[in-house]
């Protein structure tokens, strides 16, 4: 049975991901703060802090090699220039970068072709006015993402990033984020975290092997004004 891992499990788009790919036949070990409340025979609840390097090490060294791994985990945060806190600065690159960069550089040099590596970035990884930590993460991810590419293609393993826009999850009404509100894009309505979960399904297939290297935005109509 193919493995994956998913980081961000307990909620929101991570959960979507979870519950589609367990439709989907796959085994799933879902990696969060806190411990998923689900009965599927093939799911797998690991609690741990993906900021705390030591632990999060730890945590990984218990698992086998996958054939997938999505890192969904994430959080927003808004400020316009001068009010940035350099405290919430590292926390988003702790959470988008540093466990992004410990999770796939642990895993990817022992997976096999046919290997998936996903992660969860954002359509406004070009520039969003008062949002400029966040956004400078999900466009080093970018990066990042499409350097790793590069580096797996002969491999047989794909990267890449799925970015959605504004998507119904319960971090469109986290605290830090008063500032900036989420807008519902020209389609009339907010991306559905399941449909997010389709394209991480659809990336993870073998008909997706010619996809690496690709930001894949999921947004509704915004990015065309």
């Amino acid at each position: 049975m193919r493995h994956a891992i998913v980081t961000g499990a307990s909620s929101g788009i991570g959960e979507a991901i979870v519950t589609r790919l367990l439709a989907e036949g796959w085994q799933v070990t879902g990696l969060s703060r806190r411990e998923m409340d689900c009965a599927h025979p093939h799911f797998t609840s690991l609690s741990v802090d993906l900021s705390d390097n030591v632990t999060f090490n730890a945590a990984l060294a218990t698992l086998p090699v996958p054939q997938a791994i999505v890192h969904a985990a994430g959080m927003m945060a808004a400020a316009p220039l001068g009010e940035l806190d350099p405290n919430v600065s590292a926390r988003l690159w702790g959470l988008h970068i540093h466990a992004a960069e410990q999770l796939f550089n642990h895993f990817a040099p022992r997976m096999q072709a046919g290997g998936r590596l996903v992660a969860i970035g954002s359509r406004t990884s070009r520039g969003a006015a008062g949002r400029s930590q966040y956004v400078a993460t999900k466009a080093a991810l970018v990066g990042m993402m499409r350097s790793w590419a590069a580096e797996l293609a002969p491999r047989g393993i794909t990267a890449n990033v799925v970015a959605p826009g504004a998507t119904q999850t319960p971090m469109l009404s986290a605290p830090g984020r008063e500032t900036s509100p989420p807008k519902v894009p020209p389609m009339g309505r907010l991306i559905a975290p399941q449909e997010v979960a389709a394209m991480v399904n659809y990336l993870l297939s073998a008909e997706a092997a010619p996809i690496t290297g690709q930001e894949l935005v999921l947004c509704g109509g915004a990015s065309l004004g």
